[in-house]
């Protein structure tokens, strides 16, 4: 019997396996028992890729993680995006299903670090990001990198700021270079931070 690859062989798959399980006096041969086994192995196989690009999916619909736990047969959100770090596909890297778990945990932690230290420093942040805003002898590039910066500063959340900062900084480095060198520090910071609550991430 061959692999699962139609619709007929799925159902002669089927079928095999009911016999089996039915006790029928007409057992199948054994050949035909191991090339169950094989199909059963690849449909499962197959099947676990799908997995992860039918959750990614939802995601991408909106779904929440607690619409998706039960439809995973977990209990909780956080179990559900376990599940689903689990089973995504391997990167070129050989990290272990549990490694991907650690390391996304990670590096939201440093993320979330990273915020916080941008929320505690808000006022230093958006008097930086004012003086960047306002520079006006740039070149073009120059000039939309600061438009940016401008368009960040109105966004209540200061961590918005770093992104627009630390990308104005090879535009700055030429006429305004005390400008360049605060973000520097302001970048080196966020790095430090980043590194200690995700040690990975240095």
């Amino acid at each position: 019997m061959s692999t699962p690859d139609t619709g007929r062989d799925f159902e002669a798959l089927l079928a095999l396996v009911e016999r089996v399980r039915a006790g029928d006096r007409r057992q199948p041969a054994t050949e035909d028992v191991l090339s169950a086994l094989v199909a059963m192995r690849t449909l499962r196989d197959e099947m676990a890729s799908w997995e992860p690009d039918l959750v990614a999916a939802a995601r991408q619909q909106g779904v929440t993680w607690e619409a998706l736990a039960p439809a995973l047969g977990v209990a909780s959100r956080q179990a559900a995006e376990r599940r689903f770090l689990r089973v995504q596909h391997s990167s070129a890297t050989d990290e272990t299903a549990e490694g991907r778990v650690r390391a996304t945990r990670a590096r939201r932690a440093g993320d979330r670090a990273v915020v916080g230290w941008a929320r505690e420093n808000a006022s230093a942040l958006r008097e930086l990001a004012g003086q960047v805003g306002a520079v006006g002898d740039l070149p073009l590039a120059g000039r939309r990198q600061a438009a940016r910066v401008r368009t960040a500063l109105a966004d209540d959340d200061a961590s918005t700021l770093l992104d627009p900062l630390a990308e104005a900084r090879a535009h700055l480095e030429g006429g305004h270079a005390d400008l360049a060198e605060r973000i520097r520090l302001v970048t080196e910071r966020t790095g430090s931070v980043r590194r200690t609550a995700d040690p990975g991430s240095g």
